[in-house]
């Protein structure tokens, strides 16, 4: 062979070496370690790091909350490349498709629920964002058997929401800026209960047709096994099979017993052949 195609490469489209073989740590590489990947881990290490800015020197230094802030943008920024590179320049590895939402929800959580302990935000809010993330992640575990739900695009401007409203109260704002902040999570709040209950009509639908189509193909299936096994040919073919070309005409009226064989039948006592009857010779003519 001359080379490996990007796919079977793990979808990282590296190219082959020279001599027309793809080294093994070329191959690891596209399974595992590509930008997508990294971008996704980057956000995953940020986490923690985010946590500590946000709450360091009491929680309330507007400088380590700038900090913070900078950490949470840099977090938002790799969530909207990752999963584009990964699809765009085929990267997607089972690895992607775990850490990614993981990521995600991992920096929105930890943002809302420091700003909730710091008394910047609601428990309410956080409880309403949080539960719904968790719901939909549960659901999609739930019909992953009968489909994949898409993202909406409402999910996405949810997605955009989260972050901006997160992203404004992580900032010590006043005055105007903090009453525009407060309407923005408003905005995100809404999105977020609209685009989950939609997702779960989604799921509902979806489930519904799989389990419909399933029925349907089992249905068929076994009709047409009940068709094979009750077909009135069924038996004509294998009788013909044993009894040779003519049998087909043993049951044909006027033919009984060995003088229904559509071949010459020698009488008792002599050697004289005699022909069958009209009706035997008709029937072995419809067979054929």
């Amino acid at each position: 062979m001359t080379g490996v195609p990007a796919s079977a490469a793990g979808g990282s489209g590296a190219k082959p070496v020279r001599g027309g073989k793809l080294g093994t740590a070329a191959v690891n590489q596209a399974s595992l370690w590509n930008i997508a990947n990294i971008l996704t881990m980057v956000r995953l290490l940020l986490v923690p790091g985010f946590v500590m800015l946000l709450l360091h020197n009491g929680g309330y230094d507007p400088v380590w909350r700038s900090f913070a802030w900078a950490a949470f943008a840099v977090a938002m920024i790799t969530d909207l490349f990752d999963g584009h590179l990964a699809r765009a320049y085929n990267l997607v590895t089972d690895f992607g498709k775990i850490a990614d939402p993981i990521a995600d929800k991992a920096i929105m959580g930890a943002a809302l629920v420091c700003l909730s302990v710091l008394g910047d935000l609601p428990w309410w809010i956080t409880g309403v964002i949080l539960a719904r993330e968790l719901g939909i992640t549960l659901m999609r575990f739930w019909v992953i058997r009968h489909a994949v739900i898409p993202a909406s695009r409402g999910g996405k401007l949810k997605t955009l929401a989260q972050g901006t409203a997160a992203g404004m109260y992580v900032l010590v704002l006043t005055g105007p800026l903090a009453t525009l902040r407060f309407w923005v999570m408003m905005v995100a709040v809404v999105l977020t209960v609209v685009t989950g209950l939609d997702y779960v009509r989604q799921a509902v639908v979806l489930r519904r047709r799989s389990l419909a189509a399933e029925r349907a193909a089992v249905g068929r299936t076994t009709e047409a096994l009940n068709e094979a096994a009750g077909s009135p040919g069924a038996g004509v073919a294998d009788a013909g099979a044993g009894n040779g070309p003519a049998a087909g005409a043993s049951g044909a009226p006027g033919a009984s017993g060995a003088g229904a064989s559509g071949s010459a039948v020698r009488v008792s006592g002599g050697s004289t052949p005699v022909e069958p009857t009209v009706g035997a010779r008709d029937g072995a003519d419809a067979e054929r």
